[in-house]
């Protein structure tokens, strides 16, 4: 049960906000659930292969707030830096790992909150 209120929080503020839904599953994974960082992350990116948001994107685009030539450019890329991505994490020691997550959520936040 744990996973799947993880699960649905992620769903939740990914189809919301448009996060992705790692931004909260993988916190939760490594706080609630006990997982490594590492392994948070590798969870939440197996669970993302799964075209979990197909039905948001459609809702999106039913709405007209879909922009499918920018998308498809952006998952070209996406699946060349997160296989690069995965691949340079490896051997990075976890506390530090955990630590960039927290610091990049963090200035992502005041940017998006305190600037435009």
């Amino acid at each position: 049960m744990t996973y799947i209120l993880i699960g649905l929080a992620g769903g939740l503020v990914g189809g919301a906000l448009g996060l992705g839904g790692g931004v909260v599953m993988v916190p939760l994974l490594v706080f609630w659930a006990g997982l490594t960082q590492h392994q948070a992350q590798g969870t939440v990116i197996a669970v993302l292969t799964v075209p979990v948001f197909l039905l948001a994107a459609l809702r999106y685009h039913a709405a007209g707030n879909l922009k499918i030539q920018i998308a498809a450019y952006l998952a070209a890329g996406f699946v060349v830096g997160a296989l690069l991505g995965a691949h340079l994490i490896q051997g990075i020691p976890d506390t530090t790992l955990k630590r960039m997550f927290g610091i990049f959520s963090i200035l992502i936040g005041i940017k998006m909150a305190f600037f435009k």
